[in-house]
């Protein structure tokens, strides 16, 4: 006859995957999916399973885990493309990039609640930050207005709807003018790049052909 006790051990693993399941901080549940590891490891172990028990614990368990951390580290960050002169007014002191130290302020506090962080990386001048845009390196990019508006005095284009939805309702309209760049936008940018390097390529040909 099996002890009362096994039970209870048995039933923690559906009461402990219910808790995985449903819950939304993914730093919460890497600690759930440990417990639950550790749980199946010792229901094994309590039914004379002992070699599976051990493989759980460092097969399924660790490797899981680590794999899960790495996962949700990389993926769980705003890539956010600014200029290099935003950066270097700011450290400076400048009266217009303490706007722009405000606003990575209030990027950071708005995506914290969504348990993300945001990464500034910089870029020599507007041309290239929109190329990186434009080839998913980045996933947003922030620079000074043109209009240079005290009501709105950045510019922030997002590439991916779900961050450009959390932005629209969560950051404060005055604080920047909140642009979205569909996928279309970015082959059309292409296009409008590669036709000019063909036909700088088609013309050197026709130079070599015709001497």
């Amino acid at each position: 006859m099996i002890d009362s006790y096994v039970y209870v051990i048995t039933a923690l693993l559906p009461l402990v995957s219910c808790m995985l399941i449903f819950q939304v901080n993914p730093y919460h549940a890497l600690v759930i999916r440990g417990i639950l590891g550790a749980v199946t490891a010792l229901t094994y172990t309590v039914l004379g399973a002992a070699d599976v028990a051990l493989t759980e614990a460092l097969v399924g368990t660790l490797l899981a885990v680590v794999l899960y951390t790495v996962a949700v580290r990389s993926s769980m960050v705003l890539r956010l493309g600014v200029l290099k002169s935003a950066i270097a007014g700011g450290e400076a002191g400048d009266p217009q990039p303490v706007s722009f130290k405000q606003l990575t302020t209030d990027l950071q506090t708005v995506f914290s609640n969504h348990h993300m962080r945001v990464e500034l990386v910089p870029y020599p001048n507007r041309e290239e930050l929109h190329q990186a845009l434009v080839d998913k390196e980045i996933h947003a990019t922030c620079h000074s207005s043109e209009t240079c508006t005290d009501h709105q005095p950045y510019d922030i284009t997002i590439r991916l709807p779900r961050l450009y939805d959390i932005l629209r309702a969560e950051l404060a309209s005055s604080t920047a003018h909140l642009t979205y760049m569909s996928s279309s936008d970015s082959v059309s940018a292409h296009s409008s790049i590669h036709p000019s390097i063909h036909s700088s390529v088609h013309s050197s040909e026709s130079e070599e052909a015709h001497p």
